[in-house]
């Protein structure tokens, strides 16, 4: 199997409980390490001996870890970063507290649950222009917001229902040439792609690429934003104010797994982002050629797509639910199905979508491959 660094996918698969079968589904949930499980339990463990608050003070040095992490890889400054409880919080947190004009531009593509969460909070959706494979057209873009700009520009870096990456750097540069503050979507992107990028807002998930634990994310805000933001829930006014990201970050919160999160967070950058980077880009290469042959499917993105999310079609009528099902009852195979929702303007089928992370072999790919076909049958 060629390989960007072997090695990064021999310590990947040695630093983790070994998977009961394949797991192909880490754009849904990645493998926590065992020291990313040891630090949730123990930070849940202390909880019970010395009180959640005293617990939650003595691991703010392993949290502000953890956002410089998240600095490190975004572009931005540590303290532009709060934690959350994942993408789509993140997203309502930003939405819900912008206090002014309420028009986005984002790609025909955009996930189906950030467009509800848009809706919700009262934002009309423009749709910026895209070629076949559903990649923005960036020149075009800057023309038609330069014209009529919008109130903010988002990008989904990585699809949820596709692999292919969007030039993020490009759009974050054009935006910020025209004066269109821009937020990015890297729930698929961070720990995947480079989102060194310093967009106005980034935020992302634990759970997928980077590796760490459900229930936890990250937002990025910068300057340039927070001060256009007006939390909906204030505090009094008798009490001292707070920065707008405090107040953004203001109620219960799962420390330990924060804490877990800042620990998958320092073990990706001790990995190397750029190896991690190429590795992924290189499964990708691999699984697509791998399947691109396989009888009842057709591989929707380019083989040479620099992403490690493979999303299959089917062309003789099978259903993705009914084989996503019996991969996973008859052969010990986890993968997801992408439903239309998933982009409801964009998609016209449900595709069966693949992700491995570093650490597939050719061997479990060959495996998979036949298992889909049987489970195609």
């Amino acid at each position: 199997m060629s390989e960007a660094d072997p090695a990064v996918a021999r310590l990947w698969r040695a630093a983790r409980p070994k998977p009961l079968g394949l797991h192909f589904d880490n754009a849904a949930c990645s493998r926590q390490s065992f020291a990313v499980i040891d630090a949730a339990a123990g930070h849940a463990r202390l909880e019970a001996q010395v009180g959640g608050y005293v617990a939650a003070e003595s691991a703010e040095p392993v949290l502000a870890a953890g956002r410089s992490a998240v600095a490190t890889l975004t572009g931005m400054a540590a303290g532009d970063v709060v934690f959350t409880t994942g993408s789509a919080n993140a997203l309502n947190l930003l939405l819900s507290s912008w206090d002014d004009e309420k028009t986005v531009a984002c790609l025909p593509g955009e996930y189906g649950p950030n467009l509800v969460v848009m809706e919700a909070n009262g934002f009309t959706v423009r749709h910026l222009p895209v070629d076949d494979q559903g990649r923005l057209d960036v020149e075009v873009a800057a023309a038609v917001m330069k014209g009529d700009p919008p109130a903010l520009a988002h990008l989904t870096a990585l699809g949820s229902h596709s692999g292919v990456a969007q030039p993020l750097a490009e759009f974050v540069e054009v935006c910020r040439a025209i004066g269109v503050p821009v937020a990015v979507d890297a729930a698929q992107a961070l720990g995947h792609l480079d989102c060194h990028v310093a967009p106005d807002v980034i935020y992302a998930s634990s759970r997928k690429w980077l590796a760490g634990p459900r229930g936890v994310g990250v937002m990025a805000i910068s300057s340039s934003v927070s001060h256009r933001l007006r939390p909906r829930i204030p505090l009094p006014e008798w009490g001292a104010p707070l920065p707008v990201l405090r107040r953004l970050d203001l109620g219960e919160a799962n420390v330990a797994a924060r804490v877990a999160f800042s620990l998958a967070l320092e073990e990706h950058l001790v990995a190397g982002p750029e190896v991690v980077r190429a590795r992924l880009a290189d499964v990708g290469r691999l699984t697509r050629t791998v399947l691109a042959t396989l009888p009842g499917w057709r591989v929707v993105e380019n083989v040479d797509e620099p992403t490690a999310i493979i999303t299959l079609e089917p062309t003789r009528g099978a259903d993705p639910n009914v084989v996503r099902a019996r991969l996973i009852a008859e052969h010990s195979i986890v993968t997801t199905v992408a439903g239309v929702d998933r982009a409801p303007f964009e998609m016209k089928n449900p595709v069966l979508r693949v992700s491995p992370h570093v650490d597939v072999t050719s061997e479990e790919l060959e495996s998979f491959a036949g298992a889909l076909t049987a489970a195609s049958a």
